[in-house]
C-alpha cells in the first residue's frame, strides 16, 4: 500500500469542491514516492499526487527506488480471485531513510480574492434577510467562509457579517414602530419578526459556521454569530422605547385576561417569553412589571373576596389561584418566576387577610367539623408561615368553647363529661385528618384542655367519677364490653388533665362502694380494667385502697360461705330469713355517718348470732354495722297477686310495720323506727310518691309532712314479679358531695403539712418564696398561696418551725 504525499492543515475541512482562487505556481522539487518494507510487496499498491498548502506544502524526498520497479510483472495487480495461499516469508529489509525539504517559495493570492469572496457571501446574507432565493449553493458560500478563514481574514469577515446583521435588525425592528393599534396584532407581528430572526441569524450561522468554530473559539470577548444576532437584535430594542413598552404591555394584558377567566392564545405568549428570556431581558423588563401588576390584581381581588365570600369558598378560591399561577409557570412563564410569583399571590390572598379569615370563619369551621375545609386552611397557612397563628386560634377556640361546656352548671349531672369527650374526639378527629397530626398542635389541644378542665376546680373530677359509675353500674343496656372499654379509655384521656386527682378518687371510690355492696356492678372485669389503668396513671399508691375493697368483697363471700355451713347457723337462726353480710376493712372503704335505726327483731337475731360467729374465728376484732347500706328483697301479698321487692333497709324497716297496722302516721312511723328525720322523710316519699307506691299517703302531694298519714296500698298492681323500689336515700345529696369534698380538703392539709415538715427537715432554712416554690412542685393537686401560708403559720403555731427574728420572711426548722 502506498504512503499518501500531501501534509494536509489539521484546521482545514475536507471538500470534494474545487478551489476558487488560481493555481499556484509549482515549487522546482519533484514529489517521488517513498517505498515502503519489502515485506508488504504483496499488497495493493497506487500513487497519489496531491497539491499542499499554499503555506506549509513539504515533499518527501528519496534516493530509493519506486515500489513497482520492486515488484515482478505478475505481481503488481493481484486479481479479485487470486488464490491467496501462504508464500514463503522473506526476511525484513531495512528501513528506508526519509528526508523533508521545505519549498523554496509560498503560493500567493490575488488582490482582490477578499472583496471578490466578501461580495458572494454578502449577496448571500441579504437574499437571506430578504426571504429571496441564492443563485450561489451553500456549499460553495461555507467554501468562501472557509478560504477566508485559512487565509487569517476571520476577523474583518466577522465585522462584515456583523454589520450587515444590525442593519437588517435595525430595519426590521423599525418596522414595527407604528403598527397596528390592537395588542394582540402587534404582538403576532413581533412573533413573526422574532422567528424570521433567529431562522435567518442560524442559516447564517450554517454558511459560516467555520468561522464560528475557529475565530470566534480562538478570539477572547467575541461573541458566537447566534449570540451576536442576539445583542444587535436586543440592542436596537431597547433603542426602540415604544416597541418595547408595547410588547410588555400587551404581555400583561393578556395574562391578566387570562386571569379574568379570558381564553388567550398560550403558544403567542410562550414564544414572546422565550425571546425575552433568550435577549437576556426576561428579569428587568418583563418580569418585575409582571409581579408588580400580579401584586395589585390579587390585593384588589383579595379584598373584594373577603367582603362577598364566606371563608371555605375563598379558601377554594385561594387554592385555585394559586394552582393557575403554577400552571402558567409551567405553560408558558420561565422557570425562575414561580417562586416570586407563587410567594406574591399568597401575600396579597393569603398573609394580608390571615387575621380576618380566622376572625371570620375559623369557629364556623371547627363547630361544623369542616375536616377538608380545615386542611385546606392548614395547608394554605402553611405555605405562608402563619401555623402558628392557626394554633393560637385553635388554643383560643379550644378555651372558649370549654369554657361553655364546664361553666354551664345546667349540664354538670348529665351532660358535662359526655360533651367533653365529643368535643375532645372532635379535636382528635381534625388533629389527624385536617392538621397532619402535627405535634405543636396536640401540644396545644392538651395545654387548652388541661386549662378549661380545670376552671371549675374540683367539679370535673367530681362529675367524672359519676360519669364513670354511670357506665359500670349494671343496667347500661346495649353496651357491649369493647365499647364500654373503649369508654373507659376515652374517659382517661380527661383524668389525665385533672389536677385534683385526689377529688376524683374521693368520688370515685365511694361510687365503688355502692356498687360493690349493691351488686350493682354491670362487670367485675371492667372494674378491674379500670383499676389497672388508674394504677398505670397514678401509681399503686393511688389504686390502693379501690383494690381492698375487691379483697374485702371477696374475703366476705368465704366468710358468708363459712358462717351458712357453722353450727351457729344451723341451729339458732330464725326461719324464713336468708342474710348475706359484707365485712368491710374500714381504712379502705369510704367514711359512712352511723345511723341509727330500730330493726325488726328477727333482724337482730341474725346481726347477733353472725356478730358471734365472727368474732369467735376472728378475735380481737370490732364489728360495727352500717344499716345505711344494707338492702332487702321483701316478699309482699297484695290482693291482686304476690310481689317480691327490692328495697333498701329503711325501706324494709318502715313497710314491715304495716304487717302489724293498717294506717300509720308520720310520727308513729319516726316512733317505731328511730330513723333520723331527713332520712325518713326521703324513704316515705319514695315508697308513696315515687314510681312504685307501695304506700299510699295522706293527703295526696310530692313531699311529705309532719301530720300525713300512711296506708298500705291494697290495689297495687305491677306486671313484674319483682319490683325494685328506687330508694332516694342511695341518690347523691348535696350534703353528701359537701362532706365528701370537705374530707379531701382535710387530706389536703394533712399533705401539705407533711410537705412543709419534709422540705425544712432536708433545708433546716428557708425564705418564703423558695419555699411556697417547692410546695407548688411537690404537691399533686391545685392550691392557693393563701392556703400555704395558713398552713406555715398552723406550723409556727405547733412550733415546727419559727420564723427568723432578723428576717420574718425566712424560716427555721425546729427539731
Amino acid at each position: 500500500m502506498s504512503l499518501p504525499t500531501k501534509l494536509s492543515d489539521p484546521n482545514t475541512t475536507s471538500s470534494s469542491s474545487t478551489s476558487h482562487f488560481p493555481p499556484m505556481k509549482k515549487a522546482k522539487s519533484q514529489a517521488v514516492a517513498c517505498s515502503l518494507d519489502s515485506s508488504n510487496r504483496n499488497g495493493l499498491h497506487h500513487h497519489r499526487h496531491h497539491h499542499a498548502s499554499a503555506d506549509d506544502e513539504v515533499f518527501f524526498d528519496s534516493s530509493s527506488k519506486s515500489i513497482d520497479d520492486d515488484l515482478k510483472p505478475e505481481d503488481r495487480v493481484l486479481p479479485p480471485a487470486a488464490n491467496l495461499s501462504r508464500k514463503k516469508a522473506t526476511p525484513p529489509q531495512p528501513a528506508k531513510k526519509l528526508v523533508i525539504k521545505l519549498l523554496k517559495a509560498k503560493p500567493t493570492l490575488p488582490t482582490n480574492f477578499e472583496e471578490v469572496t466578501w461580495a458572494k457571501l454578502k449577496a448571500a446574507i441579504e437574499a437571506i434577510f430578504l426571504k429571496q432565493p441564492n443563485s450561489c449553493d451553500l456549499e460553495k458560500l461555507y467554501q468562501a467562509v472557509n478560504d477566508l478563514c485559512l487565509h487569517k481574514m476571520g476577523g474583518n469577515l466577522y465585522q462584515r457579517i456583523e454589520k450587515e446583521c444590525e442593519a437588517h435588525i435595525s430595519a426590521a425592528l423599525q418596522s414595527l414602530v407604528g403598527q397596528s393599534p390592537d395588542l394582540m396584532v402587534f404582538l403576532s407581528l413581533v412573533e413573526r419578526c422574532w422567528q424570521d430572526l433567529c431562522e435567518q441569524i442560524l442559516m447564517i450561522r450554517g454558511i459560516a459556521l467555520y468561522l464560528d468554530r475557529t475565530y470566534v473559539k480562538q478570539t477572547p470577548n467575541v461573541r458566537s454569530l447566534w449570540d451576536m444576532g442576539l445583542q444587535l437584535f436586543r440592542k436596537h430594542l431597547s433603542l426602540s422605547p415604544e416597541v418595547e413598552h408595547k410588547i410588555v404591555t400587551g404581555l400583561l394584558r393578556m395574562i391578566e385576561r387570562e386571569r379574568l377567566g379570558e381564553a388567550v392564545d398560550r403558544t403567542l405568549l410562550n414564544h414572546l417569553l422565550k425571546m425575552f428570556t433568550a435577549l437576556g431581558i426576561y428579569s428587568e423588563n418583563f418580569e418585575k412589571p409582571f409581579l408588580e401588576c400580579t401584586s395589585e390584581f390579587y390585593a384588589a381581588e383579595g379584598v373584594k373576596y373577603m367582603q362577598q365570600a364566606d371563608v371555605p369558598d375563598y379558601l377554594k378560591h385561594v387554592e385555585i389561584r394559586l394552582h393557575e399561577e403554577h400552571e402558567r409557570c409551567l405553560l408558558y412563564l420561565d422557570a425562575s418566576t414561580r417562586k416570586p410569583l407563587i410567594a406574591t399571590a399568597e401575600r396579597q390572598l393569603l398573609e394580608q387577610h390571615i387575621s380576618a379569615i380566622l376572625d371570620k370563619g375559623f369557629t364556623a369551621l371547627m363547630d361544623g367539623h369542616r375536616i377538608e375545609d380545615l386542611k385546606r386552611m392548614y395547608s394554605l397557612f402553611y405555605r405562608v408561615n402563619a401555623l402558628e397563628t392557626l394554633r393560637q386560634a385553635l388554643s383560643s377556640y379550644i378555651r372558649r368553647a370549654g369554657q361553655g361546656i364546664v361553666m354551664d352548671e345546667e349540664k354538670d349531672r348529665d351532660n358535662m363529661v359526655s360533651s367533653l369527650l365529643d368535643f375532645k374526639a372532635s379535636l382528635d378527629t381534625i388533629w389527624e385528618e385536617s392538621y397532619s397530626k402535627n405535634e405543636s398542635f396536640c401540644n396545644t389541644v392538651k395545654d387548652a384542655f388541661e386549662h378549661l378542665i380545670n376552671l371549675r376546680q374540683n367539679k370535673p373530677a367530681e362529675l367524672i367519677a359519676k360519669f364513670l359509675d354511670e357506665k359500670l353500674r349494671a343496667g347500661n343496656k346495649g353496651t357491649s364490653e369493647e365499647e364500654l372499654e373503649g369508654t373507659l379509655d376515652k374517659v382517661l384521656v380527661l383524668f389525665r388533665f385533672i389536677q385534683g386527682k385526689d377529688v376524683f378518687e374521693a368520688f370515685y371510690k365511694k361510687d365503688l362502694a355502692k356498687r360493690l355492696l349493691l351488686g350493682k356492678s354491670a362487670s367485675i372485669d371492667a372494674e378491674k380494667s379500670m383499676i389497672s389503668k388508674l394504677k398505670t396513671e397514678c401509681g399503686s399508691q393511688f389504686t390502693n385502697k379501690l383494690e381492698g375493697m375487691f379483697k374485702d368483697i371477696e374475703l366476705s363471700k368465704e366468710i358468708n360461705e363459712s358462717f351458712k355451713q357453722s353450727s351457729q347457723a344451723r341451729t339458732k337462726l330464725p326461719s324464713g330469713i336468708e342474710m348475706s353480710v359484707h365485712v368491710l376493712t374500714t381504712g379502705y372503704w369510704p367514711t359512712y355517718p352511723p345511723m341509727d335505726v330500730r330493726l325488726p327483731h328477727e333482724l337482730n337475731v341474725y346481726q347477733d348470732i353472725f356478730k358471734e360467729f365472727y368474732l369467735s374465728k376472728y378475735s380481737g376484732r370490732r364489728l360495727m354495722w352500717q344499716n345505711s347500706l344494707g338492702h332487702c328483697v321483701l316478699k309482699a301479698e297484695f290482693p291482686k297477686g304476690k310481689k317480691e321487692l327490692a328495697v333498701s333497709l329503711f325501706q324494709t324497716v318502715v313497710l314491715m310495720l304495716f304487717n302489724d297496722a293498717q294506717k300509720l302516721s308520720f310520727q308513729d312511723i319516726k316512733d317505731a323506727t328511730s330513723i333520723e328525720d331527713k332520712e325518713l322523710r326521703r324513704t316515705l316519699q319514695s315508697l308513696a310518691c315515687g314510681k312504685v307506691r307501695v304506700l299510699q299517703k295522706l293527703p295526696k302531694g310530692r313531699d311529705i309532712e309532719d301530720d300525713d298519714s300512711f296506708v298500705f296500698n291494697e290495689g297495687f298492681t305491677a306486671q313484674l314479679f319483682r319490683i325494685k323500689v328506687n330508694a332516694i336515700q342511695m341518690k347523691e345529696t348535696v350534703e353528701e358531695n359537701t362532706s365528701t369534698t370537705e374530707r379531701v380538703f382535710q387530706d389536703r392539709q394533712y399533705q401539705v403539712d407533711a410537705a412543709i415538715v419534709r422540705i425544712m427537715k432536708t433545708r433546716k432554712v428557708l425564705s418564703h418564696t423558695l419555699l411556697i416554690t417547692e410546695l407548688f412542685q411537690q404537691l399533686k393537686f391545685p392550691i392557693k398561696p393563701v392556703d400555704l401560708k395558713k398552713r406555715i403559720e398552723s406550723l409556727i403555731d405547733r412550733e415546727y418551725l419559727e420564723r427568723d427574728k432578723n428576717n420574718p420572711q425566712i424560716y427555721n426548722y425546729l427539731a
